[in-house]
């Protein structure tokens, strides 16, 4: 029986570099964002690339109004579904500094909007089988004063992801969260940023991830001993640091 995967946030960079691969193995695909016209040639692009049945679907992730044709949609696809969540946004931390409306729409793009949807498909996750894959970010593991709004909300996630893998684990769901470092989209550019890896490389460990029914990766996997590192350092110390 043929894949189904639900993408949310799908014309972000490393959501399409996931779609290109998945449509060359013929799976289904419900490619969910705000952009109808991106959506739609994605949709073509990803028919033309092999893919099985495919929707595009417009949804606002800070508007759970617009879950429900996302939420039909699901319920009429046969077997397993995967659901990856790729939203986010992340302003510059000056410009949240210098206005605090930004942290409510910051929150609902990374933590309440998707955290809400897979609350509300999680029982059908739990009926059919399948997968969550929840991508945050490395700057969730510790809050750091260039971007803690952000990291704030990225850690949320990931606390929500482990409480939801512990749920769904019972139903033989399994819920892998993704913690990129620094990638070439465009949350990055115009940014100087150490260990950069591309959409292409953070699509392939996502699969690879998966494939090893991985709780938690970090990607490039190099990450994962740098925030070992930054979390270790004592907070008296961590506190004078500017990064």
């Amino acid at each position: 029986m043929s894949e189904t995967w639900i993408i949310l946030g799908a014309t972000s960079s490393i959501a399409r570099a996931l779609v290109r691969r998945l449509a060359a193995r013929g799976a289904g695909l419900l490619l969910c964002g705000r952009d109808a016209a991106e959506l739609d040639a994605l949709a073509a692009d990803s028919r033309a690339r092999g893919a099985g049945e495919t929707a595009a679907l417009t949804f606002d992730v800070r508007a759970p109004d617009s879950f429900s044709p996302i939420l039909d949609a699901a319920q009429r696809c046969e077997g397993p579904l995967t659901v990856a969540v790729f939203t986010g946004s992340m302003p510059d931390q000056a410009e949240i500094d210098a206005d605090p409306a930004l942290i409510a729409p910051t929150l609902a793009d990374s933590l309440t909007g998707p955290v809400r949807f897979l609350h509300e498909i999680a029982p059908l996750l739990a009926e059919r089988g399948g997968s969550v894959v929840g991508v945050g970010s490395v700057a969730g593991d510790r809050g750091r004063v260039t971007n803690y709004v952000y990291g704030a909300a990225k850690a949320g996630f990931a606390t929500y992801l482990s409480g939801l893998r512990n749920r769904l684990a019972r139903a033989g769901v399994h819920v892998m969260t993704v913690k990129p470092g620094p990638v070439d989209t465009a949350l990055t550019w115009g940014m100087t940023l150490p260990l950069m890896t591309s959409p292409e490389a953070v699509a392939g460990d996502i699969l690879k991830g998966l494939k090893r029914r991985r709780n938690v990766i970090y990607t490039a996997p190099v990450w994962r001993w740098v925030m070992l590192v930054i979390r270790a350092v004592p907070e008296p110390i961590f506190k004078r640091t500017s990064f």
